[in-house]
C-alpha cells in the first residue's frame, strides 16, 4: 500500500509555527514520506475530509487569539453545522507553540485538538505544548513530541522495503534551481508585483501599493531616549480603504550596507539575474520575486539577513559546509545537545543571519545559491495600527512608530528591521515609496451615536484611538473617554494639542498618566483607579464600550487588575462576580484589546 501523504498545515504570527513545520516537511522527507506544508488559510479547508494525515502546528497569540493567517480556518472549524463524523477519517496531531507568562497559554492548541476530537479525528498523540519561556524554548517540548510522533506514523505507515531513512549529514534537494542568465532578456523588467493606482482589486501581500510618502516627522523630544516617528502615505487611487482599528501591513528591505556585506561574504555578483525553478510540481515561485530576478533584489527584499536565525538553519548550514572546524560546531549548535549553547551565541545577544555568516566564512563562501531561499526565511511584513481616520484625512494613511533599537554584548546595536528602515527614508531628499496594504484589525467600534467609549493607549498604543477619535468626531459621536501614558509632559506627549482642541470642543475627556513627573510612579492604571466611581458608570449604567491597545507584557494584567478592583469597590461585587462580569464584558465584545510584545 503506497504511503499517505502527510500534510502539515500551520497558523504562525511570527514565523516559528512555520518553521517547526518546515522542519517537520523536512524530517518526513527523510523518512520518504511525501509531505506538503501549508499555511492554514491558503488551504481549501473543505478539503480535510478526504485527509488521512495532518499535522496542525499553530501559535496562539496575544491574549489566546489565533494568527492571522489561519483565522479563517478557526471561523469554518467552529461552525455549528459541520457533523461529528466530518473528520473520522483522519489521524492527526497537534503541536502548539505559547509563551507561560501569558494567562491563556497555548490557547489555540488546546482548543483545535478538542475541536477535532469532537468532529470525529484520531488523535496520534496528546497536544505539544512549546514554550518560548523555557531556557531552551519552545524546542524543549518539540523534540521529544517529534520523535513520538514519528515512531506513531511510521508504525502506521512504513516507509517501503528497501529505501533507507536520509541520514541527517547529508542535505535534502533545495526546493529551487536558480538558472543564471548570461545577459539580461530583452522584454520584461525587473521590479515587485504591486498594486497600480486605480486597479480593480485592493492591495494585498502578493500585489502591496507602492504608497508615496508625504512626511516623516520624529514627535518625541530630541533628549527623549526612544525615537518615535508620526510618518503619512498618499494612498490616493490606490482603493484602499480603512476604518478605526485597522492595520496597515508594510514590507520592509534590508539596508544597502547589509546587502553589499552580505554578498562579499558570499561571493555573489549583487547584479547577476536568475529565474527562479522549483524542483517539485507543487511548489510555486514565490509571488514577490520578478522573474527574471536581480540577486541585489533577492537579498535587498527578499531575503531576511537582518533576523536570528533558528536552529533550522544552523541543521542545514553544517550540511552544507566542507570545512572540518566550522562544520563542527555548526552541528553541536543544531544538536539537541547544544541548544544552551546556541542561545548563548545567537538568541542572547540577539546575533543576525548575515553576523552567523561572518563568523563562518569558509562555509558561507561555499554556500549554493540554489539553498539560498532553504536557508534564509522570507522577510515578514510588519503590521502598524492606523493612526488616522480617512474622514479626517483623506486620501492619506498615518502611522505612529518606535524605532527599535537596544545593545546587547555585541557592539553594533540591534535594530528593528523595519522601524530602522521607515526612519531612514526621507521624502525630503526625493520621492520615496513604501509597499502596504491594510487588513482588519481586531478592535472593532461602536456605530451607535450615543455608546461611550473608554480607550486605554499608553505610548504607541494610542494610535488606533486617535483614528477612533477622529472617526467618531467627524460623525458626531460622543462619550470619547481616552486613558494615555507616557514619560513626560514634554518629551512623549503624542498629539498633546490636538487632544487639547478636541477637549476644548468638548468632544474629548482626557486622562493623563506621566509616569516619571512624580517620585511614585503613575500609570494608566492608576488613572483608572482614581476614577473608577466614572469608569463603572460608564461601563454599567450607560453601556460603555472598554478598548486597551499597547505592549503586552505587563500592562493588559495591570488594566485588567485594576478593573476588577473597581467592579468591586463601585460596584459591591465579590472578587467571583467581578471575574464574571469581566469575562461577560470581553464576550460580548464591549471588552477589546490590540496588544503586541
Amino acid at each position: 500500500m503506497p504511503s499517505p501523504q502527510l500534510l502539515v498545515l500551520f497558523g504562525s504570527q511570527t514565523g516559528t509555527a512555520q518553521d517547526v513545520s518546515e522542519r517537520l516537511g523536512r524530517e518526513a522527507r527523510r523518512r520518504r514520506l511525501g509531505c506538503r506544508v501549508q499555511a492554514l488559510d491558503s488551504y481549501p479547508v473543505a478539503n480535510l475530509i478526504n485527509e488521512p494525515l495532518v499535522i496542525f502546528v499553530c501559535a496562539t497569540t496575544g491574549q489566546g487569539d489565533p494568527p492571522d493567517n489561519m483565522k479563517n480556518f478557526w471561523r469554518f472549524i467552529f461552525r455549528k453545522n459541520l457533523p461529528s463524523t466530518a473528520l473520522c477519517q483522519m489521524d492527526f496531531a497537534v503541536l502548539g507553540l505559547g509563551d507561560s507568562s501569558y494567562a491563556k497559554f497555548n490557547f489555540v492548541a488546546k482548543k483545535l485538538h478538542r475541536r477535532l476530537l469532537q468532529l470525529g479525528g484520531s488523535a496520534l498523540l496528546p497536544v505539544c505544548l512549546g514554550d518560548d519561556q523555557h531556557e531552551l524554548g519552545p524546542d524543549a517540548a518539540v523534540d521529544p513530541w517529534l520523535r513520538d510522533l514519528w515512531d506513531r506514523v511510521l508504525g502506521l505507515y512504513p516507509p517501503p522495503p528497501g529505501l533507507a531513512e536520509i541520514p541527517p549529514g547529508v542535505p535534502l534537494p533545495s526546493k529551487f534551481t536558480l538558472l543564471f542568465l548570461q545577459e539580461a532578456p530583452s522584454t520584461g523588467s525587473e521590479g515587485q508585483r504591486v498594486a497600480h493606482p486605480g486597479s480593480q482589486e485592493p492591495p494585498s501581500e502578493s500585489k502591496p501599493f507602492l504608497a508615496p510618502m508625504i512626511s516623516n516627522q520624529r514627535v518625541t523630544g530630541p533628549s527623549h531616549f526612544q525615537d518615535v516617528r508620526l510618518i503619512e502615505f498618499d494612498i490616493l487611487g490606490s482603493g484602499i480603504s480603512f476604518a478605526a482599528g485597522d492595520v496597515v501591513l508594510i514590507q520592509p528591505s534590508n539596508s544597502a550596507a547589509h546587502v553589499q556585506r552580505f554578498c562579499q561574504v558570499l561571493g555573489l555578483d549583487p547584479d547577476q539575474l536568475f529565474m527562479l525553478q522549483p524542483r517539485e510540481p507543487d511548489v510555486s515561485s514565490p509571488t514577490r520575486l520578478p522573474q527574471p530576478c536581480s540577486m541585489w533584489h533577492l537579498v535587498s527584499h527578499y531575503l531576511d539577513i537582518a533576523s536570528v536565525p533558528r536552529r533550522s538553519f544552523f541543521e542545514l548550514l553544517a550540511c552544507l559546509s566542507l570545512h572540518e572546524l566550522e562544520r563542527e560546531k555548526l552541528l553541536e549548535f543544531s544538536s539537541a545537545q547544544g541548544q544552551e549553547e546556541l542561545f548563548e551565541y545567537c538568541n542572547r545577544p540577539r546575533r543576525t543571519i548575515l553576523e552567523v555568516l561572518c563568523d563562518f566564512p569558509h562555509t558561507a563562501a561555499a554556500i549554493p545559491p540554489d539553498y539560498l531561499l532553504d536557508l534564509i526565511p522570507a522577510i515578514r511584513p510588519r503590521a502598524f495600527s492606523i493612526a488616522s481616520s480617512l474622514l479626517t484625512h483623506p486620501s492619506r494613511l498615518q502611522i505612529l512608530v518606535a524605532v527599535v533599537q537596544f545593545q546587547t554584548r555585541l557592539k553594533e546595536p540591534r535594530r528593528g528591521l523595519c522601524s530602522s528602515w521607515l526612519a531612514s527614508l526621507d521624502p525630503g531628499q526625493g520621492p520615496v515609496r513604501v509597499p502596504l496594504w491594510v487588513r482588519p484589525g481586531s478592535l472593532a467600534f461602536p456605530e451607535t451615536p450615543d455608546t461611550p467609549v473608554i480607550m486605554v493607549g499608553p505610548g504607541t498604543g494610542v494610535a488606533p484611538f486617535r483614528a477612533a477619535i477622529q472617526e467618531r468626531v467627524a460623525r458626531g459621536q460622543t462619550g470619547n473617554f481616552l486613558f494615555f501614558g507616557c514619560r513626560w509632559r514634554d518629551q512623549d506627549f503624542y498629539w498633546e494639542a490636538e487632544w487639547q482642541e478636541l477637549e476644548k470642543r468638548d468632544c474629548l475627556t482626557l486622562v493623563p498618566a506621566f509616569s516619571r513627573e512624580q517620585e511614585q510612579k503613575v500609570y494608566v492604571q492608576h488613572r483608572l483607579r482614581e476614577l473608577g466611581s466614572l469608569v463603572w458608570e460608564l461601563l454599567d449604567r450607560q453601556g460603555a464600550y472598554f478598548y486597551l491597545a499597547g505592549n503586552a507584557k505587563s500592562m493588559p494584567a495591570d488594566v485588567s487588575e485594576a478593573l476588577m478592583s473597581i467592579f468591586q469597590e463601585e460596584g459591591g461585587l465579590c472578587s467571583l462576580d467581578a471575574a464574571a462580569y469581566l469575562a461577560r464584558l470581553q464576550q460580548t465584545r464591549r471588552f477589546q484589546t490590540e496588544t503586541w510584545a
